[in-house]
């Protein structure tokens, strides 16, 4: 004779539950060049960052602050400046790169150097791609400086931080440990375990990594897979 087991409803439920409470938050976005100090942590260029190596693309805070994390209560790393933090040579003219996971609609990008505005991009609520790019003067600042950016969705009371560090002509303070890197980075290996912000050679193409992969070979996973193409090397 069969015997039915059923399952109760209240069980089912709790999977059920369960299964959502584990899905992986919703990712955002962060400044991926020159790297921000999330994307530094990211591509373990600085080391011992905690959790930001996962989620680079997660600062997310209140509005209005002047801190590079936010001032929230998570990657209280970004702000300690005691760290040896690569900074990236430049000009007067800088182009940041913004990578998008969830493209939020957005009311200002906002970029300060110490408590000064040096550039404000008003999307009047425009809904960006999966990349934003803005060309930004310096304003004839020269030496180490660090450029806090804000990204303020519209539609909510939150913005997305980044803090990008700076070498401005000449020399001193503290240069980039690795100044030439290979252009297009190391080549894919399938074995490699690659973090958000991570670069490689494919195929004659650069590829950046959006969050953590392994063994998913760039141009193969759709425009709304991990690899984004950086174009030819």
């Amino acid at each position: 004779m069969r015997r039915r087991i059923t399952l109760p409803v209240l069980t089912v439920a709790a999977l059920l539950v369960s299964m959502f409470l584990a899905a992986p938050a919703q990712a955002h976005g962060y400044i991926s060049n020159p790297p921000s100090r999330q994307a530094m942590c990211a591509q373990g260029r600085v080391a011992n960052c905690g959790d930001i190596i996962w989620e680079p693309q997660s600062v997310e805070a209140p509005k209005g602050s002047m801190q590079c994390n936010g001032g929230g209560s998570r990657f209280a790393v970004l702000n300690d400046n005691s760290r040896n933090w690569p900074a990236t040579s430049v000009g007067q003219n800088v182009t940041f790169n913004w990578v998008i996971t969830a493209r939020h609609a957005t009311s200002t990008w906002e970029y300060f150097v110490g408590n000064t505005r040096i550039a404000v991009f008003d999307d009047r609520g425009a809904q960006p791609g999966s990349t934003k790019a803005h060309n930004v003067n310096l304003g004839g600042r020269t030496g180490r400086i660090t450029v806090l950016a804000r990204w303020n969705v519209a539609d909510t009371p939150m913005a997305f931080y980044a803090c990008v560090d700076l070498q401005v002509g000449g020399s001193g303070g503290n240069p980039d440990p690795d100044p030439d890197p290979p252009t297009c980075g190391d080549p894919w290996n399938a074995g490699t375990v690659y973090n958000g912000g991570a670069v490689v050679s494919y195929n004659g193409r650069k590829w950046q990594a959006q969050w953590w992969t392994q063994g998913e070979a760039p141009g193969t996973t759709g425009q709304w897979g991990v690899w984004r193409d950086q174009g030819a090397c």
